[in-house]
């Protein structure tokens, strides 16, 4: 329990003492905005990592060096736990926003610093405003900026790891529409940190391997038309490998 109470403590913490921050960065947006993206940017991984660290969480990361660091891709990854966002967004190595539920967006000054990081929230039973979501993420990509989406569409409370849910095909609109690099991402075993002893927060190991990058426009006419199950397959292979890892 002490650790969920210091990592509770942190991020309500941050968020209160945050508030002058978030005045600054609003200011100095008007005049430099990417200035303003990047101290955000690594204002908020830094944050991440000391709550890792308080976690104590133990990361084997493997296919990092895959990242290209140069352009802007679509991160998909399997999802399982809260800290899924935490393990993967320290290691974004250039401006990238996460597509969120709705719900999200309703957390004060939490969804501030989401807006400042270019996070969209994502409203499923809305098929327009969903729409309007993924739209907007494909001008991120035009733009630079990286996105990550968990397509499973909420967290896997599935018993294994390997128990994938079915990924949500509109969501790889954002690469087909832009024909940016796909970058796969597998975790294992990321909910035993938290969510399988829920509320007490476990000193854990957990493995994050990247996948080799792939552009929409490479793939075969079958396999592009069924994007998501193509991907989906890549990340339960990479699943399997690594178990024994764990």
């Amino acid at each position: 329990m002490i650790r969920f109470l210091l990592v509770c403590i942190t991020v309500i913490g941050f968020l209160i003492l945050s508030i002058p921050i978030l005045i600054v960065e609003w200011i100095i947006g008007k005049f430099k905005p990417y200035t303003k993206d990047i101290s955000s940017l690594r204002l908020i991984q830094a944050v991440f990592r000391f709550i890792l660290w308080l976690t104590g969480v133990e990361v084997t990361v493997i296919g990092e060096e895959l990242v290209p660091k140069d352009e802007a891709v679509l991160y998909i990854g399997n999802h399982r736990s809260f800290f899924d966002i935490l393990l993967t967004y320290t290691r974004c190595p250039r401006l990238t926003g996460y597509i969120a539920k709705t719900e999200m967006e309703k957390i004060p000054l939490l969804s501030n610093w989401m807006r400042y990081l270019h996070c969209l929230f994502l409203d499923r039973k809305d098929i327009k405003k969903g729409l309007k979501t993924i739209l907007t993420g494909i001008d991120l990509i035009k733009s630079g900026i990286s996105v990550c989406i968990f397509p499973e569409g909420t967290r896997n409370r599935n018993e294994s790891d390997l128990d994938l849910l079915d990924f949500h095909e509109g969501s790889f609109r954002l690469a087909t529409k832009t024909d940016c690099l796909i970058v796969p991402i597998a975790m294992n075993n990321t909910v035993s940190i938290f969510e399988k002893q829920f509320p007490k927060i476990r000193k854990t190991h957990v493995v994050l391997e990247y996948g080799k990058p792939f552009r929409p426009s490479e793939l075969s006419k079958e396999d592009k038309k069924h994007i998501g199950e193509y991907t989906r397959a890549q990340i339960l292979e990479t699943l399997k490998k690594n178990e024994p890892l764990v």
